[in-house]
């Protein structure tokens, strides 16, 4: 784990740099990509999560009746930004099956690259958990900025945004904006191309998750 400013979190963990890497080499595959997302994703949740609250518990081992931690209260909620956030739920499920899941539908306008909302599906007791917000790219950082205010809209009680790769400029933004909102990332790359792709990124995220081009 590295630490870039007050706002982002790098996991620098040899595991999630390795799969990263083979995630943005060009002759990776529509499933070896899914499959690699899935498993990266996981390990992001693990960094994600690691301020959970827990609570003693009784509970009784084959042996005696101790009292070990379990999480308190309420539990999470995943939030997947429409559509390349799926990617990183489907793994982040896997280690954290209870949690609610909602979905924020954003795409980018090509010409003004603004963030514009066509669905939202939220769990209606947002107030009472903690959101992790997943989408794989922070680029410009409209589309994290979009979504980030409409849970805040719906007062959730806290909030993290989860992504594979950051660009300097996204992270800007959504620090500008929301300076106490956590971003845990996989890697920070160097910058934006002129049509608000991250460089040296792994492409569209959504195209090579899906296979749509």
């Amino acid at each position: 784990m590295h630490r870039q400013g007050s706002s982002l979190t790098v996991v620098e963990h040899p595991l999630v740099q390795h799969k990263l890497s083979l995630m943005r080499d060009r002759n990776t595959s529509t499933a070896e990509f899914r499959r690699l997302l899935r498993e990266i994703s996981l390990l992001l949740a693990y960094e994600a999560t690691r301020e959970l609250p827990v609570a003693a518990a009784e509970i009784d081992t084959p042996l005696e009746r101790a009292s070990f931690p379990l999480l308190a209260g309420k539990k999470l909620c995943l939030v997947s930004i429409l559509r390349a956030g799926n990617g990183i739920l489907d793994g982040m499920l896997d280690l954290l099956p209870s949690a609610r899941v909602g979905h924020i539908g954003i795409y980018r306008d090509p010409r003004t690259l603004q963030a514009i909302e066509y669905y939202l599906k939220l769990p209606d007791d947002l107030a009472e958990r903690d959101v992790v917000l997943v989408d794989p790219m922070l680029a410009t950082g409209n589309s994290a900025v979009a979504a980030i205010s409409r849970l805040k809209e719906l007062a959730a009680r806290s909030i993290k945004f989860v992504c594979l790769v950051a660009a300097p400029e996204g992270v800007a933004k959504v620090s500008s904006v929301f300076p106490e909102i956590s971003i845990v990332a996989a890697a920070l790359d160097r910058c934006l191309d002129p049509h608000g792709y991250i460089l040296p990124g792994l492409g569209d995220a959504g195209d090579r998750l899906f296979g749509t081009k």
